[in-house]
């Protein structure tokens, strides 16, 4: 999907996964800095959308990913994630319940790998699952976060909001705050308690759902085996780390680099996938790139860590 905001001025298109949509308008830093003073929005009409239709819909979706939504109020969003059987995390959905339909918003291009595999679990269940990116299109505000408009009405509905800020402004602050993203900060082998989903995304006190004996038994257990790290890089070098780029504490490889960007006070920062054993006070290499830590996921996190008297 290729957004019509391409066309107003200044507008730069992002490349890779959020290619369709803008980078920026021209401002980088200047973008953030709105984003954060509550003003502006961001075109995030490149995510794929999925709607789930029906009486049964709730506590379907309920029953099969982490979160509890069975009893979602109409108007709240909410986040929500589709777990392997062994618990690692193959999609992630933040949607809103409209009193008669769930609308959700997914990484782009996976919406109709999502559809197919939630058509196969209908079962005798009154829903109906349709991928509506064709239809709907989703806009990010600061402090409101996430309307949907239809995808026909995609520019007049932006420009009632203010100025645009491009991705790399959300995706910027979106680091800052330790905020995962599948695909980009995950692996195949990711599980929730490894990215700090718990409680943003994974309800721990509702009944079962496909994956969630790996996540109670880590979360019962401890001590995850890797843990999402924010990563603040050193601005003398001129270029940020390769995704997917070796992260090192001294000789040895002890993850990957996610997501990275330049934010407008931190600096070039990014987001990393490391062994959950790497001392928090080490100095890593991101790609090459000088990096400190700061602890997102507790390496110690578990119901079996007590306080110390």
């Amino acid at each position: 999907m290729r957004s019509p905001l391409l066309a107003w001025p200044g507008a730069v298109e992002a490349e890779g996964v959020d290619a369709g949509v803008a980078a920026h308008y021209g401002s980088i830093s200047a973008e953030q800095r709105k984003l954060v003073a509550g003003v502006g929005f961001v075109d995030l009409s490149h995510r794929g959308i999925v709607r789930v239709d029906g009486p049964d819909r709730l506590g379907w979706l309920h029953s099969l990913t982490s979160q509890h939504l069975e009893q979602l109020p109409p108007g709240q969003w909410a986040t929500t994630l589709v777990l392997s059987p062994q618990g690692h995390v193959e999609h992630e959905m933040t949607g809103v319940d409209d009193g008669t339909a769930f609308i959700a918003h997914v990484e782009p291009g996976t919406a109709p790998e999502l559809v197919e595999w939630l058509d196969k679990m209908r079962f005798l269940m009154r829903v109906e699952v349709s991928d509506v990116t064709d239809e709907v299109a989703v806009l990010w505000h600061p402090g409101s976060g996430n309307e949907l408009v239809s995808r026909s009405s995609l520019e007049s509905a932006a420009r009632a909001v203010g100025d645009p800020a491009g991705v790399w402004a959300y995706e910027a602050l979106r680091i800052a705050s330790g905020g995962p993203r599948l695909g980009l900060d995950t692996d195949h082998r990711t599980i929730p308690n490894e990215a700090g989903w718990i409680g943003s995304a994974v309800h721990l006190d509702k009944g079962c759902y496909r994956g969630q004996e790996t996540v109670a038994r880590v979360h019962t257990l401890g001590r995850p085996p890797r843990r999402l790290v924010l990563l603040h890089l050193d601005g003398s070098v001129d270029r940020l780390p390769a995704h997917g780029g070796d992260v090192l504490a001294g000789e040895r490889r002890v993850g990957f680099v996610g997501s990275s960007a330049r934010h407008h006070e931190l600096g070039p920062i990014a987001l990393a996938l490391i062994k959950r054993n790497v001392d928090p006070a080490e100095e890593l290499l991101a790609d090459g790139v000088a990096a400190s830590q700061e602890v997102l996921v507790d390496p110690e996190i578990g119901l079996h860590v007590r306080a110390r008297p």
